[in-house]
């Protein structure tokens, strides 16, 4: 796998790590939840800034808002018990369906 795509891979996992904890810092009222947001976040920012170095910020920004979305949906059924109706999962499939055009046809992905 080329390096940019560790960075971006890292960059959307910790954006997920980071939404997770803003779920879970119950509005920044727990300490723990709110300091790994913020970490999270700043990891996720640098990775992703890393990744511009060789894609496109527009492709970049649709792989990594994307992915996070699919993620933070499922983690929110299986952690916290949040239910999706089928509109919602039809635009999930949507998402990964654009990304997967992104990744597979376009030669924008990479300089």
């Amino acid at each position: 796998m080329p390096l940019h795509y560790i960075y971006l891979v890292i960059a959307i996992a910790a954006e997920t790590i980071g939404t997770t904890a803003l779920q879970a810092s119950a509005q920044f009222s727990r300490l723990w939840p709110s300091v790994l947001v913020v970490l999270a976040y700043g990891l996720s920012f640098y990775f992703m800034a890393l990744a511009l170095k060789f894609m496109p910020v527009g492709v970049v920004y649709a792989i990594w808002s994307g992915l996070g979305i699919v993620l933070i949906a499922a983690i929110g059924f299986v952690v916290f018990g949040q239910r999706l109706d089928l509109p919602a999962v039809l635009g999930l499939v949507l998402i990964v369906s654009g990304i997967l055009v992104i990744h597979l046809f376009s030669n924008s992905a990479t300089h």
